[in-house]
């Protein structure tokens, strides 16, 4: 059984969960506090003074997200790391080195997990320093910031403190850059390093489990509607632990010698060394982007002698950009219910409910025309990742 970074996506999705409702009850704070005496004439005064009351109050919810999602993580990641084990017995279990693998200790490799744990902790350290600033700082911005229309008569304060909480929830909590310098909101973020790590996690508990048996070479699947990417190692043979780079090698036949018939003393010779082209090394191919979030791509052991390539899968009538258009979507969906989540008035909140079930009809509408893309609601809620 190959692994792939969707054979984890159901345990990242836990801590996907913390983060939506995170965001939410943020939003919904915000909101709560800033409608509190909005029709008094000391409500930039009122609002000023209780700064210290929202603070408190936001820097409980990321006390407890930081809590929660310590031990989610911990748990996705063994769990993560143990599939992609069980996925490496399964796929050579009909042959002697399965039932090897099999027989050996299946605990999970404590040092790997510490180490992504150690990663995903660093990855987010970001989003916990900055949860209680932006927070504060767009509360300080909404108070003083309507003053002038208002005073002009141009608009009410709540419809001049709705504009502005309606644009602080458009962009969600934002700041956080990753690797390639992509800025992301807060949950968005979170949830990006999650699943990535847990998908991580599988990977490794899979090529430790090969490498425990010697098997050093594997395989990528040839994936439908793949990305720009991950195009260029579709199908290829990578190396475990070999040196980066295209080469041609020769390897070990993987098939065992032709067991002796009966009056026969002598059992036929091991088969000819197998010619094997190398696309380069699993560390540089997922340095280039395979297996990004999202990516369809599954990994094999490769047998020489034994594995062929993996079949094309023609996607006719949908392309790469169809699931973009899906993904863009997925956004337009979250963004509505960030403002539903923000409203100060049961208007504001149908009127942001409506956008939710206008971009709903368009998501439905686009899969229905593309049969080879899926809906995923998971990705419909606040703090999916992009």
């Amino acid at each position: 059984m190959p692994v792939s970074p969707a054979m984890a996506e159901d345990l990242a999705a836990e801590v996907a969960r913390l983060y939506e409702d995170a965001e939410a009850a943020l939003l919904e704070r915000l909101a709560k506090a800033l409608e509190a005496d909005i029709e008094s004439p000391r409500w930039a005064e009122l609002k000023l003074a209780a700064i210290g009351n929202l603070r408190a109050a936001v820097e409980d919810v990321a006390n407890a997200l930081q809590q929660d999602t310590d031990g989610a993580v911990r748990r996705a990641l063994v769990g993560a790391y143990n599939r992609g084990r069980q996925a490496a017995v399964a796929e050579l279990g009909a042959l002697d080195i399965g039932r090897e693998l099999v027989a050996r200790e299946t605990l999970p490799n404590a040092p790997a997990v510490d180490r992504l744990a150690a990663s995903m902790t660093e990855d987010t350290r970001p989003v916990y320093a900055r949860i209680t600033r932006a927070v504060v700082d767009v509360y300080r911005r909404i108070v003083s910031g309507p003053a002038g229309n208002v005073l002009l008569g141009t608009m009410t304060r709540r419809q001049a403190s709705q504009r502005a909480l309606n644009q602080f929830a458009q962009r969600g909590i934002t700041g956080f850059v990753d690797r390639s310098g992509r800025g992301w909101d807060m949950a968005s973020y979170a949830e990006m390093a999650v699943r990535s790590v847990t998908a991580r996690a599988a990977v490794e508990g899979h090529i430790d489990a090969l490498a425990e048996i010697g098997i050093g070479l594997v395989m990528v699947s040839d994936a439908p509607l793949e990305c720009p990417l991950c195009a260029r190692w579709e199908g290829e043979v990578l190396t475990l632990n070999g040196t980066p780079g295209p080469q041609t090698i020769l390897a070990k036949h993987a098939a065992p010698p032709e067991q002796p018939r009966r009056g026969l003393l002598r059992r036929r010779p091991p088969a000819s060394p197998v010619v094997v082209h190398v696309a380069g090394s699993l560390i540089e191919a997922r340095a280039a982007g395979l297996f990004h979030p999202n990516c369809r791509h599954s990994l094999a052991a490769y047998l020489p002698g034994v594995s062929t390539r993996p079949p094309h899968h023609p996607t006719p009538g949908t392309t790469y950009e169809d699931t973009q258009r899906q993904r863009a979507i997925e956004r337009h969906i979250r963004t509505w219910k960030r403002r539903q989540a923000a409203a100060m008035d049961e208007h504001a909140r149908r009127a942001a409910g409506a956008y939710v079930r206008k971009w709903q009809a368009v998501m439905r509408k686009h899969v229905a025309a593309h049969p080879d893309l899926r809906r995923k609601p998971a990705r419909e809620q606040i703090g999916a990742a992009r």
